[in-house]
């Protein structure tokens, strides 16, 4: 171990129900290469209907707190209050970190002068890797987590794999409760911004299972929609400009026919044509999100 063990860690979790998962992502936590005693897990129930504290009494070095608004950025604020770390790090509840996560995510923080966020390795995964459902399928190809090209092109890191100091949370402020999905990349973009540097960890890996039912993708889908229309909302001052977002928004996706057909990662006709129904599928479910959203005055949706 190098001189990163003696940075004290707050791992932040939310959750909402998904107990199951939560288990094997705190069994994954308790096998950390980390030394136990320089880091803390805080897990944030954001009003689940599932019985998260049974779970949470299992492991000796995790603290159980509620949040009942909905959302996980709220969740995750809520966990910033109580978190002791000069360090801080994020994941999902449905994802599995690797055993020296924590280790190479702090050795990344403090590799450079001035690192704002180290964003880790996502690794998704399907059930059978061999024989993929059509949602598997979709799920870890379309809807995957690149972190190092977000790290470059969008200047964010997503939450399921996530590191910061306590100070540049401090500088920059908390995650934006408003948003129920891109929180994460509203975030990252006040970082850059503040002028820190960002950081991709290929080492620093956790594992995600990839969604396997139309309900889960469903669920993201709307909450994908709902978090970038809210940010559209946030940087648009005119209903004209909304307007042109909203045209450019229903454009049909030919681009993305082409991309199908001609993507390496699908293998045969089957899959392609499996690929291309559910993207359309999710297209129109979108749309009618979209709609729902803009011309019929709702508001966003956890999913």
């Amino acid at each position: 171990m190098s001189d990163s063990s003696n940075l004290f860690v707050s791992v932040i979790i939310p959750v909402f129900n998904d107990s199951e998962r939560l288990k094997l992502c705190l069994q994954a936590l308790k096998q950390q290469t980390y030394p136990e005693d320089c880091y803390e897990v805080i897990v944030v129930d954001n009003n689940s209907h599932e019985d998260i504290k049974s779970v949470v009494t299992q492991f000796n070095q995790v603290l159980l707190t509620h949040e009942s608004r909905p959302g996980s950025y709220i969740a995750r604020n809520t966990g910033l209050t109580l978190a002791n770390g000069a360090a801080i790090a994020f994941t999902d509840v449905d994802c599995i970190p690797d055993p020296a996560w924590i280790e190479k995510g702090v050795a990344a923080l403090l590799s450079t002068p001035n690192v704002g966020l180290v964003a880790g390795r996502i690794d998704l995964f399907c059930k059978d890797a061999n024989n993929p459902n059509p949602v598997e399928l979709y799920d870890s190809i379309a809807l995957s987590f690149p972190q190092d090209k977000f790290i470059e092109d969008g200047k964010f890191g997503v939450t399921a794999n996530l590191f910061t100091f306590r100070r540049v949370i401090d500088a920059v402020g908390m995650f934006d409760e408003t948003l129920m999905s891109g929180g994460d990349r509203q975030w990252g973009e006040r970082v850059f911004a503040k002028g820190y540097e960002q950081i991709y960890a290929d080492d620093a890996r956790v594992r995600h299972p990839a969604r396997d039912s139309w309900d889960d993708l469903l669920k993201r889908s709307i909450r994908i929609i709902g978090g970038k229309y809210d940010l559209m909302r946030q940087n648009t001052t005119s209903d004209l400009e909304a307007l042109k977002d909203l045209i450019l928004f229903l454009k049909p996706p030919f681009r993305s026919f082409f991309r199908i057909w001609t993507d390496q990662r699908l293998h045969g006709t089957k899959q392609k044509v499996q690929f291309t129904t559910v993207m359309l599928r999710l297209r129109w479910v979108a749309i009618q999100e979209r709609l729902r959203l803009q011309l019929g005055g709702g508001i966003s949706d956890r999913g």
